[in-house]
């Protein structure tokens, strides 16, 4: 980063990107802009607030996000930034609005774009977007661009005429459950995000970075940077003392003192005992569980810009890389953790909590394959905290990693994804080193 941007605050070298981004919306020597967005960086106000502007300027603006959830969201922010403007939501015949939806006092919900009434601003999913045959937009705002395929990029376009791409590049890319190694290496592969095969055509196109993340505290942001965005990086909005953790009742369990480690330090990983295990493993399982119960019923309390405030169980969620091990950690939690979230982390992307507990994607594994080694995956579960993050993971990552280089084939024509799982998880692990609490027995 820039000697003089450092120089900068942090709300000052973030509202000159966003100044720079509105700047280049207005121009018309381009037919798009993108940017890129690090974890928490104010993507979604951005969205936000591009959109409210161009609907000022009267222009017909589509926005496609690529999950309902974000869409529901996008909308009551806009309800929140902007409530005069008119929304019309797109959505399957059997959609039942959300609270947030019905609480936005001049939107529309309607399965076609005629139901909607000419809104100033119309969004929906881009799968919904896809069965729009008629209209066209002056405008497209495309939400989580680096998680949407090219493919469904292609079904949207001929809509709009310009467009402002936003996305976090770092996090997990667009997936297919089918084979498509008969694309690799073509300029318009289906699985390459939307934001990839737009610069590889249109390599002249404005790309913007922003450089603040307001999610991550001073001990996440630069750990976070300098695993999974090792070439742009970026800092956090808050100070080292800004932020702070803290529990009541004082170290009474085994659990304690990973906890306690995670308030001092932003971050902790408890090591159970080394052994290979089945996916779905018990111990981890419980570990997980116990953990986020055992940080609520020691009373604890965070400290942020806003004010103190309890660690209550909304604000604590649980990740892990597979469904069938959410399943397991959701029947582990006992009743005084009933509210906390567990999910993947395909699913937890855009999410942000006070404190996370993560089940680490290599914890008890033989192999080290291409979709638990994908750098994304771990950026998104330990990107989701203000305060802290505690990883369980069983003893011997470190030796699977040595056992298992990286050795995925290298396709001509496919640009380099950088930096890739192997280097990412050896990155967080040296940090960890520093951090770790063996689990008893371990």
């Amino acid at each position: 980063m820039p000697v003089h941007a450092r120089a900068q605050t942090p709300a000052a070298e973030a509202a000159r990107v966003v100044a720079d981004v509105l700047h280049d919306l207005a121009a018309t020597g381009h037919r798009g802009v993108v940017v890129d967005s690090p974890p928490g960086a104010g993507k979604s106000t951005l969205v936000v607030r591009a959109a409210a502007e161009l609907a000022d300027a009267g222009e017909p603006l589509m926005i496609v996000a690529q999950t309902n959830e974000q869409v529901d969201d996008l909308i009551a922010r806009l309800g929140a930034a902007a409530p005069e403007v008119r929304v019309g939501r797109l959505s399957a015949v059997d959609y039942s609005p959300s609270e947030r939806v019905r609480a936005h006092p001049a939107c529309r919900v309607g399965a076609k774009v005629a139901d909607l009434d000419g809104p100033a601003i119309t969004i929906g999913t881009a799968a919904k977007w896809a069965t729009v045959t008629d209209g066209t937009w002056a405008w497209a705002i495309v939400d989580e661009a680096y998680q949407m395929r090219s493919d469904a990029l292609l079904r949207v376009a001929p809509r709009f005429a310009r467009a402002l791409f936003v996305g976090d590049p770092g996090q997990l890319d667009p997936f297919a459950t089918v084979e498509v190694d008969r694309w690799t290496g073509l300029s318009w592969d289906p699985l390459q995000s939307a934001v990839a095969v737009l610069l590889r055509h249109n390599p002249d196109l404005p790309v913007h970075r922003l450089p603040v993340s307001w999610r991550l505290p001073a001990s996440a942001a630069p750990v976070v940077a300098e695993a999974f965005y090792p070439f742009t990086g970026f800092r956090s909005g808050t100070g080292p003392t800004e932020r702070a953790l803290a529990f009541a009742r004082p170290a009474a369990t085994a659990l304690d003192p990973v906890l306690d480690t995670a308030a001092a330090t932003g971050w902790g990983l408890y090591e159970l005992p080394g052994r290979f295990t089945v996916r779905t493993d018990a111990e981890a399982a419980a570990a997980c569980a116990a953990l986020a119960a055992r940080a609520l019923t020691r009373d604890a309390v965070t400290t942020a810009e806003s004010g103190t405030a309890p660690l209550t169980p909304e604000r604590v969620a649980i990740g892990a890389a597979h469904r069938d091990q959410v399943a397991a950690i959701r029947a582990a939690l006992p009743p005084e953790a009933a509210g906390v979230t567990v999910d993947t982390a395909n699913r937890l992307q855009g999410r942000e909590y006070d404190l996370t507990v993560v089940l680490h994607p290599l914890s008890g594994r033989r192999d080290a394959t291409a979709f638990h080694l994908e750098s994304g995956r771990l950026c998104v579960l330990t990107s989701r905290h203000r305060h802290a993050c505690v990883l369980v993971a069983r003893a011997g990552i470190a030796e699977l990693l040595d056992a298992h280089p990286h050795t995925e084939p290298v396709h001509l024509g496919v640009p380099v994804k950088f930096p890739d799982g192997w280097e990412a998880n050896q990155a967080m692990l040296a940090h960890l080193a520093a951090v770790t609490v063996p689990a008893p027995g371990g």
